[in-house]
């Protein structure tokens, strides 16, 4: 119920209209009188009206005095105005404090049945947009930060973004893109990790880069847009800063790229200028801050991006697909030829591809590796460097195949010996196995025991324990079903055992007893 007060000089009508008004079919409660503006403010603190009803002219305290104190002190109160006054001086003077509803008397009871019930209407949806627009807020700052990664993605991958998404966003944000310089800040991680280093950067970043506006992971790697420093110098020692405490926590290096300033519109041209700095890195080592001065100006590989054929090589040959690296192999080469670039420049996108597959090869054959890359400057042919890619490969590959198969046995084998320790138990799973090995995953385990052995696992230890229970049978004579049951896996469940024994053998178990097969 919302509360009302009445406030009127006039005791007949305040009386009245005490008396005719159904208060609680409007959805109210009348809690106070009051004869003049000085009475009501005195009972509006103890009786804390919703609503007041109030005469325009009353003597000490008139009712539009009483409408601009009571707003200041209690802002919520909403008001309704009765006067015998034409004028709409009045009116327009209480619309200042939001007065809507001002009835002229002689007034009813329906009338001010009507106007309570609008007010209060009024109240009802006001409070439902406010309750909307909160919860609004509160789900666009939940999603805010995934927002700001995917626009910044977007706006460098997706050229139809323009000026009017920046403006747009900027406001989003509360962020000044549009007019001030920014730069460009990649991060790539040299050797394999998961998305949490990724993110562990980002914090580290987030906490010693000065003016960081964006962040979002592409291609694999971090991208970071900054406001651009006043002071550069400092601004390449804080980013020494984030690279070394990363690889003191993480153990892992990460070599790092800044752009050159400009403003946001030109950032896609920042974001290439940044990767070629990152793909420079072959030249100068991993593990360092590369810029634009470190650059050593060569000739353009149009259409090849030796990033991305590196890595995607080196992932054909990690699968143990012998095949499909030949294939890759037999289409940069293509395209090399086609390209016919300069020998120098030809040589540089090999010797990166080289370099690559040695970060992937063995341990044991990474010396070996890393000193035939001595020979590529002295291979003077397409065809040539084309022979000691493929053949690297070939044998880089036909290790990883082999390697796969010799850990894929030893992990099946050591299943089986799980099994064969535990097959009377009755919560022996795939899961268990798999915690039993080091953690190790149960859909990949099942995926290489059926693989290795041609039967999916469940079925492998059901037949097993029915093995098991047969030869128990022959030894044992005369057996009961529950108690092979319980021996054997099935946790004493004898009709679930014996269907299984059927199954596998073709006849109930106190049948192979009574034939002694």
């Amino acid at each position: 119920m919302y509360k009302v007060m009445l406030v009127d000089d006039e005791r007949v009508i305040l009386e009245g209209i005490s008396q005719v008004v159904d208060w609680a079919a409007a959805g109210t409660e009348l809690v106070g009188t009051a004869r003049n503006g000085i009475e009501a403010l005195d009972k509006i603190g103890q009786s804390r009206p919703d609503i007041i009803i109030t005469d325009i002219s009353m003597p000490g305290l008139d009712g539009l005095g009483l409408i601009e104190k009571a707003s200041e002190a209690y802002p919520g109160v909403r008001f309704i105005m009765l006067s015998g006054y034409k004028e709409f001086e009045y009116a327009r003077r209480a619309m200042q404090y939001g007065v809507k509803h001002y009835l002229l008397k002689p007034c009813n009871e329906n009338q001010i049945h009507d106007a309570l019930t609008e007010l209060l209407q009024e109240h009802q949806d006001a409070q439902v947009k406010e309750h909307v627009a909160g919860e609004m807020k509160q789900r666009l700052q939940r999603v805010l930060p995934h927002v700001k990664e995917q626009f910044l993605l977007e706006f460098m991958t997706n050229r139809t973004y323009g000026p009017v998404d920046l403006e747009y966003y900027q406001e989003l944000f509360d962020l000044e893109l549009e007019e001030n310089a920014v730069r460009l800040l990649l991060f790539r991680i040299v050797d394999e990790h998961d998305y949490s280093h990724l993110f562990a950067i980002k914090n580290i970043a987030s906490d010693l880069l000065p003016h960081v506006l964006l962040s979002t992971t592409i291609e694999g790697k971090l991208l970071i847009l900054l406001a651009d420093s006043a002071d550069p110098a400092g601004l390449k020692e804080s980013i020494e800063e984030v690279r070394a405490a990363f690889t003191r926590l993480y153990k892992l290096e990460v070599t790092a790229a800044l752009s050159e300033a400009d403003r946001m519109i030109q950032s896609r041209r920042l974001f290439r200028e940044a990767l070629q700095y990152l793909n420079h890195r072959f030249f100068i080592g991993e593990g360092k801050l590369i810029t634009k001065n470190d650059l050593v100006l060569a000739g353009e590989c149009d259409g090849l991006h030796v990033e991305q054929d590196a890595e995607q090589l080196c992932q054909l040959i990690k699968s143990g697909n012998t095949e499909e690296t030949a294939v890759e192999v037999e289409r940069l080469f293509d395209l090399l030829s086609r390209q016919q670039l300069e020998i120098e420049v030809t040589r540089s996108y090999v010797v990166q591809l080289y370099s690559a597959m040695v970060h992937v090869c063995p341990p044991e054959e990474a010396t070996e590796f890393t000193q035939r890359m001595a020979e590529l400057p002295h291979i003077d042919t397409l065809s040539g460097l084309k022979s000691f890619v493929a053949s690297s490969t070939a044998r880089l590959t036909s290790g990883y195949y082999k390697n796969h198969i010799s850990r894929q046995s030893s992990a099946v084998e050591k299943m089986m010996d799980i099994v064969d320790l535990h097959f009377g138990e009755a919560d022996l799973s795939l899961n268990g196995v798999a915690h039993q090995m080091l953690y190790m995953n149960p859909d990949y385990l099942g995926k290489i025991f059926k693989k290795v052995t041609g039967e999916n696992f469940s079925n492998y230890v059901n037949r097993l324990r029915i093995e098991r229970a047969c030869d128990h049978i022959r030894r044992g004579g005369d057996v009961k079903v529950f108690e092979l049951a319980e021996l054997f896996g099935f946790g004493g469940n004898s009709q679930y055992f014996s269907q299984v024994f059927k199954k596998w053998t073709g006849m109930t178990p106190t049948e192979f007893r009574r034939i002694g097969i």
